[in-house]
């Protein structure tokens, strides 16, 4: 399958703006319906069946987003994507997993994913999901953002506090790029889930999941929280009122 060999009922019909897709995925039903679904679209679909194959061949391939299997022989999907993010590879991440409980999705988050699709999933919602990630442009290079006294530089994914560089993801980036814009004004619920899906916007739960690892990484190691709760209304970046 891809570069490790193709499923049965491979399909290609290449359109214009395809996107460069890696599955890594164990269950060979699992990665052959994605592969079909996507490459049935215009897509490159590669496909590695194994934690290792699939972290060698992220760090080599240019991809646009990496679909991920947490319970992978070889390589646990949680070291892997904490490796790629180690080795500076900021490509975004989502995981499929069945483990679908709070701490599961935060520890994702905490290792580097961008999103979390829990198992069974339907193929029309992780494309949407696919969709969105390929969409987070990268900022010019330079444009370092500050309020609060952090510092966040978007295209590195990295916002330094205290003197310490705190990596984050791709989506958590984008939230906090949001919140330092119109600190320490109040940011609603709904602007931080266009932020996040685009226009469609998302659910608030799971928009709260983000920002629940967003503060484990950022705020839950210092003395203060910079990240308030607006209840009823949103969030906002700045000192406690």
């Amino acid at each position: 399958m891809g570069r490790t060999g193709r499923p049965k009922g491979y399909r290609k019909n290449r359109v214009s703006q395809s996107l460069q897709l890696l599955v890594v995925e164990d269950q060979s039903d699992v990665a052959a319906n994605i592969w079909d679904y996507f490459s049935a679209r215009g897509h490159e679909v590669d496909h590695a069946a194994d934690g290792a194959t699939g972290l060698r061949m992220a760090l080599k391939g240019r991809y646009d987003v990496i679909v991920l299997d947490l319970g992978l022989p070889r390589l646990d999907g949680l070291l892997l994507c904490q490796r790629l993010r180690e080795a500076g590879q900021g490509v975004p991440v989502i995981m499929l997993t069945a483990r679908d409980q709070l701490e599961d999705k935060l520890s994702g988050f905490a290792h580097g994913a961008d999103d979390y699709l829990v198992k069974p999933f339907a193929l029309k919602e992780l494309e949407a999901r696919i969709g969105v990630l390929a969409r987070m442009g990268k900022p010019a290079p330079g444009s370092i953002l500050s309020a609060a006294g952090l510092e966040l530089d978007p295209q590195s994914h990295v916002v330094r506090r205290e003197g310490q560089s705190i990596a984050l993801t791709r989506t958590q980036t984008r939230i906090l790029e949001c919140l330092i814009h119109e600190s320490p004004r109040v940011v609603a619920h709904e602007r931080l889930a266009r932020v996040v899906w685009g226009a469609e916007g998302g659910d608030q739960a799971a928009l709260h999941t983000h920002i629940h690892a967003l503060r484990n990484a950022m705020d839950k190691p210092f003395g203060n929280a910079l990240i308030h709760t607006v209840h009823g209304i949103g969030y906002r970046l700045g000192e406690a009122w």
